[in-house]
C-alpha cells in the first residue's frame, strides 16, 4: 500500500498538459526541419537539372538554400532543449503548486523565470507563425506545378498542343530572369511531374508546413500552461505571505497569554 500510495504521489506531480505539449512541440519541430531539409535538397535538384542549368544563374539560390538547411540545424537544436527547459518548468511549478500545505515555498527569482518564459514563448509563437506563413509558400509553387501537370493530361476539348502548357519559376522569382531555359513546357514538364524529386519534395513541403503548424499549437498551449502557471505562483506567493502572517501573530498572542498567566500567578 505504501508503495501504490508514492506512485500516486509521483504520477500526481507529473504536468501532463507540459507534457503533451513538449510531445506536440518536439513532434512539429522534427517534422518541420527534417521534412524541410530534404525538401530543399529536392528542389535545388529540380531546378539544376530542368530550370536553371548554368550554375551561376541559380549560385544565389543555393546559397540561400544551404544557409536555410543551417537555420534549420539551429531551430531543431535550440527547441529540443527549449522543450526540455519548459517540461522542467513545469514540473517545478506543479512541485510548487501541490506543495502549498508544507515548508516549500517560492521564491521571487522564481516568478520571475516564469514570466520570463511566458514572455519568450510568445515572442516564439509569433515567429513560428510568420515560419507557418513561409513554409505554405512552397506548397503552393509545387500545387500550381501539379494542377498544370494534372491540366496538361486531361482530355481538354480545346486543347491542341500540350507544349502549349508552360511552367516559368522565373516569374517567382526563384532564379533570375536571364537563367536559361527558366521554363518548362510540354513533354519536359510532365517528366518533372513524374520525377521522384518532384512527388518527394511536394509531400516533404506538405509534412514540413504541418510540422510547422503543429508547432504553432504547441507554443500556443505552452503559453496557456505558462500563463496558469505563473498566476498559481503568484497566488501561492500570497497564501505563504499569509500563512507567515498568521503564524506570526499566533505567536504573538500565545506570548502575551503566557505573560499574563505568569503575573496572575505572581499575585497570587
Amino acid at each position: 500500500m505504501g508503495c501504490f500510495e508514492c506512485c500516486i504521489k509521483c504520477l500526481g506531480g507529473v504536468p501532463y498538459a507540459s507534457l503533451v505539449a513538449t510531445i506536440l512541440c518536439f513532434s512539429g519541430v522534427a517534422l518541420f526541419c527534417g521534412c524541410g531539409h530534404v525538401a530543399l535538397t529536392g528542389t535545388v535538384t529540380i531546378l539544376e537539372n530542368h530550370f536553371s542549368k548554368i550554375t551561376s544563374d541559380h549560385a544565389m539560390l543555393t546559397d540561400v538554400v544551404q544557409l536555410m538547411q543551417y537555420v534549420i540545424y539551429g531551430i531543431a537544436s535550440f527547441f529540443f532543449l527549449y522543450g526540455i527547459i519548459l517540461l522542467a518548468e513545469g514540473f517545478y511549478t506543479t512541485s510548487a503548486v501541490k506543495e502549498l500545505h508544507s515548508e516549500f515555498k517560492t521564491t521571487i527569482c522564481g516568478r520571475c523565470i516564469s514570466g520570463l518564459f511566458v514572455f519568450l514563448t510568445y515572442i516564439l509563437g509569433v515567429a513560428w507563425l510568420g515560419v507557418f506563413g513561409f513554409s505554405a509558400v512552397p506548397v503552393f509553387l509545387f500545387y500550381n506545378m501539379w494542377s498544370t501537370c494534372a491540366a496538361m493530361k486531361s482530355q481538354m476539348a480545346n486543347l491542341t498542343s500540350v507544349d502549349s502548357i508552360c511552367v516559368d519559376v522565373r516569374q517567382y522569382g526563384i532564379i533570375p530572369w536571364n537563367a536559361t531555359p527558366g521554363k518548362a513546357c510540354g513533354s519536359t514538364l510532365s517528366y518533372i511531374c513524374d520525377s521522384n524529386e518532384f512527388y518527394l519534395s511536394y509531400h516533404l513541403y506538405i509534412v514540413a508546413c504541418a510540422g510547422a503548424g503543429a508547432t504553432v499549437i504547441a507554443l500556443i498551449h505552452f503559453l496557456m500552461i505558462l500563463a496558469a502557471n505563473w498566476a498559481y505562483l503568484k497566488d501561492a506567493s500570497h497564501m505563504h505571505a499569509y500563512q507567515d502572517i498568521k503564524l506570526k501573530e499566533e505567536r504573538e498572542l500565545h506570548d502575551i497569554q503566557s505573560r499574563s498567566k505568569e503575573c496572575l500567578n505572581s499575585y497570587s
